[in-house]
Order: C-alpha cells, then structure tokens, then sequence
C-alpha cells in the first residue's frame, strides 16, 4: 500500500500515462471496440456485439509496434490477444 499517509497522486498518475503514450493507445482500443459494437449484430441487447462476446479486438499491427485501426483490427480470443508477444507465443525451449 503506497499511499498510506497521502491522498494518491491521480492527476500526476494521469499525465505520467499521457508521457509514455499509453493514453492514446487506450483510446485508439477503445475506438476499435465501440466501432465493432456499432457495426455487430447484438442479439441480445447486451451493447456487445455477439462476434465480440468474450472476445478481444486485436490489431493486426500491434499498437507497441506503431500500429492503427487502419491498418486494420479482428476479433480473437483473449488469451490469443493477450499472448501475443509474450512467453505463451514463443512456444518451448528446447534444453
């Protein structure tokens, strides 16, 4: 627990996020997702489009890599999205 004797610092924390670029990246996320939800079919009157249901919207360029929504999103699972890159994508190391 940082803040214990001290009120948290959010509008610091806020422009540190703003500095290092993860701000827009959120946004540009956020874009994709409401852009499927307007375009998807929701049967269930949910507000999620039911292709995204328990899904991920993934760029096909990832956003750490210079990428965009126009360089184009899909619909994956989440553990596929969020795997990419990291130590489940890699596969086994050999000994």
């Amino acid at each position: 627990m940082p803040y214990v004797n001290k009120p948290r610092p959010y509008k610091k924390e806020y422009q540190q996020q703003k500095a290092r670029g993860e701000h827009a990246r959120r946004m540009e996320r956020q874009r994709a997702r409401r852009k499927m939800d307007r375009k998807g079919k929701d049967k269930n009157k949910d507000g999620v489009a039911d292709r995204r249901e328990g899904k991920d919207i993934a760029h096909k360029k990832a956003l750490s890599k210079g990428g965009s929504n126009k360089d184009g999103v899909t619909v994956q699972s989440r553990k596929k999205n969020r795997a990419a890159g990291g130590a489940l994508s890699k596969g086994k190391k050999s000994r």
